[in-house]
């Protein structure tokens, strides 16, 4: 009887590595077909053709997301593809772009998570509505009405129960303006709810954008950064008792406050402020450059804290993530 559970094991463990052969033939088949679409998409000389590779690459990675075990797969794409996994292994997003002739930006994208009401692995398709919003700063927004943006980091932290993953990302609006954005995404009812309240002292705050001049330099990164807090100390300061008349002085010891300026390094959101180069310019983002004051979160206690103080541009700093946008390039006509 034994012998016989023996090879029944055998025959289960054999069976199951041919699976996962198998899982891992088709997931490759996958990925060369993506890699050639996504060449396209970033290559072909016209709008329809950028288009067209594009759409073909959302429904081959949509069959990919379908293959059994696809969560666990190692994608190798082309660089301007941005692919994201949370460290729980729960949650990922891909992110890329079709730059128009004339200097457009359109986002697409899919998000791969794990549902927990269903107890699977689920994908959706991202649609890019961020010209269509209103209040863009303070809707939450589902799969189909999303923000777009091609993602550089993701960061993942916990609020109560819940884990919260914060995308930083990036997209080229158009010839005029580019756009960088804080996305805290959580699951909701088993399915990711892009924005979320967790921005202390902005109640209604649900993700940040930063809209500013085409090329301006801005930076937005996730990374340990210097911190200078100042300290009020009340010290004894020794001295002269100065009384008239007295032929003796005699040594008192008084108290005042002073300032102590301290440094420690904590990791955080670091970005510019921007604002209008032109006074009066308000609303008109092409005028938007950075104000040479820089703005941080730091997680604490469940929310995004603002954090005062915070000095980056370090010579040695460096995004977590190697990332390029794609580049404008010149139309492929002439008016």
């Amino acid at each position: 009887m034994n012998y016989i559970k023996c090879l029944l094991v055998t025959a289960l463990v054999l069976l199951g590595g041919v699976a996962a052969g198998q899982d891992k033939v088709r997931m490759a088949e996958h990925q060369h077909r993506l890699q050639v679409l996504f060449e396209r998409v970033a290559s072909a000389p016209t709008d329809n053709e950028r288009y067209l590779a594009s759409e073909e690459a959302v429904w081959q990675l949509g069959k990919a997301l379908q293959e059994d075990r696809s969560e666990r797969w190692h994608w190798d794409l082309p660089h301007s593809v941005s692919v994201l996994t949370s460290p729980d292994g729960r949650f990922r997003v891909f992110s890329w772009a079709v730059v128009r002739d004339g200097g457009e930006y359109e986002c697409f994208g899919a998000v791969q998570f794990y549902n927990d009401h269903e107890e699977e692995f689920q994908y959706l398709v991202l649609n890019d509505k961020s010209d269509e919003l209103l209040n863009r700063e303070e809707s939450v927004l589902a799969a189909d009405s999303w923000f777009g943006a091609i993602y550089q980091d993701l960061i993942q932290t916990t609020a109560g129960d819940r884990t919260v993953y914060t995308l930083l990302g990036w997209t080229g609006v158009d010839n005029l303006t580019d756009r960088r954005v804080i996305e805290p995404v959580v699951l909701r009812g088993g399915v990711p709810q892009f924005g979320a309240p967790v921005f202390r002292r902005e109640r209604n705050l649900r993700r940040v954008i930063l809209e500013y001049r085409d090329g301006a330099a801005v930076q937005l990164a996730y990374e340990e950064q210097t911190v200078q807090t100042v300290e009020r100390q009340r010290v004894k300061v020794k001295g002269h008792d100065g009384r008239r008349g007295s032929s003796f002085r005699a040594q008192t010891s008084r108290r005042r406050t002073v300032e102590k300026t301290k440094e420690h390094r904590e990791r955080m959101i670091i970005f510019d402020e921007v604002e209008p180069q032109i006074q009066g310019m308000e609303g008109l983002f092409q005028y938007y450059i950075p104000s040479g004051v820089e703005l941080a979160y730091v997680w604490n206690d469940g929310k995004w804290e603002p954090r005062a103080g915070a000095q980056g541009r370090l010579k040695d700093k460096k995004l977590n993530k190697d990332f390029t946008p794609l580049p404008k390039e010149a139309p492929a006509y002439k008016y």
